[in-house]
């Protein structure tokens, strides 16, 4: 019983037309108004700011957290620099995520800046929080 994968879709396809049609649209071209553009939202004009800092204010109370108690001493520099690049690359992957999904444009290049250095605090802050806090890896 074997069956053929490009079949199964074929048959996925056809089933999502009918419902398609079933559910009031219709297939034509003529009413997808293709010329017709997306209104978009407006932004206020420190949106960029706004989130920024909001990222800021999460990495200083995490920072507070790791660095209220001191930090044992064993690989103190090794830590840091593991967590520091672990944090880089999770904001690296939010950051082509964003790219991806066409939200990844700055008008100016100290909000580019602001953007990425406070995501990247904020990343690097979560990842320390999680290792010390935890107490799974110490």
């Amino acid at each position: 019983m074997a069956w053929n994968l490009f079949e199964i879709l074929g048959n996925i396809s056809d089933a999502l037309d009918v419902l398609h049609l079933f559910g009031g649209g219709s297939s034509s071209s003529a009413s997808l108004n293709y010329n017709d553009k997306p209104a978009k939202k407006k932004r206020s004009k420190y949106f960029t700011e706004k989130v920024s800092a909001g990222f800021i204010i999460a990495a200083v109370i995490l920072l507070f957290f790791v660095f209220k108690d001191p930090l044992p001493a064993e690989n103190y520099t090794q830590t840091l620099v593991v967590a520091s690049l672990i944090g880089t690359g999770i904001s690296g992957l939010l950051f082509f995520l964003l790219y991806v999904l066409e939200l990844y444009y700055f008008k100016n290049l100290f909000k580019l800046l602001l953007f990425s250095g406070s995501v990247v605090l904020f990343f690097t802050s979560l990842v320390l929080c999680i290792y010390f806090r935890s107490g799974l890896f110490i």
